[in-house]
């Protein structure tokens, strides 16, 4: 808790409590939603930067940083949202708050700073991937295999389905990683 300390406070001090019954209203919730938007939007920075700045210290692609740091990171609130809800027998909405957040990101997430940076700037943002066509074709054939599996199991989550997503995450950093690595000289000389 106590780490935490300066946060809380820093939130405590800029976000409405609208559990107050004198802060209860529309104003209060709207002011709430958006300062929360605001956070969420300095931490995020301050998580990529931090990421990124580790990253460069010990000589780590920042992909690989993105794909297991950033992404279990981001991925940790809708995890425990998840789990919260179909503990109260809520599975239904377990799945769809998983897959609604990650539609979210690739359908608004993403664009909107693209967009953003559109509009300010007057020119087009480019994307630099040099193997999107085969991340798109892994993303697929993911999704083949995770809707597979789910069938496979009936659309019952059960112990197995719970070890065949976890094979198929691993399947998938270690593709992704083994794509990271540096083509010319494939040894990481890290000195510390």
């Amino acid at each position: 808790y106590i780490i935490t300390i300066p946060l809380v406070l820093l939130l405590w001090l800029t976000l409405p409590d609208v559990r107050q019954p004198k802060r209860q209203g529309v104003k209060f919730a709207v002011a709430g939603f958006l300062g929360s938007i605001f956070w969420i939007g300095i931490f995020s920075f301050c998580m990529v930067e931090w990421a990124t700045i580790v990253s460069n210290s010990i000589r780590v692609p920042i992909a690989v940083a993105g794909l297991t740091v950033l992404a279990a990171g981001t991925s940790v609130p809708d995890l425990l949202s998840s789990v919260i809800v179909a503990k109260q027998g809520e599975g239904d909405m377990a799945v769809s708050s998983s897959i609604g957040s990650n539609i979210f990101d690739v359908l608004v997430g993403l664009p909107f700073p693209w967009l953003c940076f559109t509009l300010s700037q007057g020119k087009d943002v480019e994307v630099r991937a040099e193997s999107l066509g085969l991340s798109i074709i892994v993303l697929v054939l993911m999704l083949v295999a995770v809707i597979t599996t789910v069938k496979a199991c009936n659309w019952r989550m059960t112990r197995l389905m719970g070890y065949s997503m976890f094979v198929l995450y691993v399947v998938f950093v270690v593709q992704d990683l083994l794509r990271q690595l540096p083509r010319g000289n494939p040894t990481w000389n890290m000195n510390f």
